[in-house]
């Protein structure tokens, strides 16, 4: 089983995750972030496959996946 960390004060909403996502598992929260943009959320975590498009397409390195217990950093500067 998969799971999905978005971090909220790193996302900005461009909603290219939500775009992304082949399962389209994501959807663009209610809540504002302390940058003052709504950000990304997991809706359906149950269906998520685990294909981490959602993480390489994040151009602000907000979300990682923790597949099986590992979590997968990406693009960590």
């Amino acid at each position: 089983m998969s799971r999905i960390v978005i971090s909220p004060d790193n996302c900005k909403g461009c909603e290219l995750c939500v775009s992304a996502c082949p399962q389209q598992i994501l959807g663009m929260g209610k809540q504002i972030n302390s940058k003052g943009y709504f950000y990304a959320e997991v809706v359906e975590p149950m269906r998520c496959i685990g294909c981490r498009l959602c993480c390489i397409t994040c151009p602000d390195v907000a979300i990682e996946m923790e597949v099986h217990g590992t979590m997968y950093h990406y693009f960590a500067y």
